[in-house]
């Protein structure tokens, strides 16, 4: 969303509040009970004002993280299918193997990372399935995958860069799959 969207929210939101005040100032009650009933229905339709504000700027973000998280809790993580025993020259100084994606692989790399991206929802916010599968060229067996849920956006529109969520939280994927052996 731009910036022109927002400022025209904001003139919405500032024409209503100038009617309803008018209204509010025209309609003076006399007597206890319309005193009353005047102070209710401007408390309600004051807690239904920020309400919508508080929806529109938190609870979208709030609602779709709880979402990521459940989606998270059924298939998210790490699935190992087969270890693989490597040689310690393929690993580099941080003990990490670095494995190319299909796009990048060449013919000779024995294994490549096939990764896939489904969006359950591509509005604002946006809310995607990541799956990494790391598979070996000779078989075509996939030796282990990568599940993980994340939310994008659902802030107010402006300059600044959308906040995100994502989860599992997971860095062993590689290392799950492919462990050191003798030199």
């Amino acid at each position: 969303m731009s910036g022109l969207y927002l400022i025209a929210v904001f003139a919405i939101w500032l024409f209503v509040g100038r009617i309803v005040y008018r209204l509010w100032c025209y309609w003076k009650p006399v007597d206890l009970t319309r005193k009353i009933v005047h102070v209710t229905f401007g408390g309600i339709l004051l807690l239904v004002w920020f309400g919508g504000a508080f929806w529109e700027v938190a609870g979208k973000k709030i609602y779709w993280d709880a979402k990521v998280r459940e989606l998270c809790a059924k298939d998210g993580g790490v699935k190992v299918y087969e270890t693989v025993t490597l040689p310690a020259e393929k690993f580099d100084k941080y003990g990490k193997v670095h494995i190319p994606s299909k796009s990048f692989s060449k013919p000779e790399d024995e294994y490549y990372v096939l990764r896939e991206e489904l969006y359950y929802r591509k509005g604002d916010p946006q809310v995607t399935r990541d799956q990494a599968r790391i598979i070996r060229r000779r078989d075509g067996k996939v030796l282990g995958e990568e599940i993980s849920y994340g939310r994008r956006g659902g802030d107010l529109p402006g300059f600044w860069h959308d906040s995100s969520f994502r989860c599992p939280k997971s860095t062993i994927f590689e290392s799950a799959i492919f462990l050191k052996g003798a030199n």
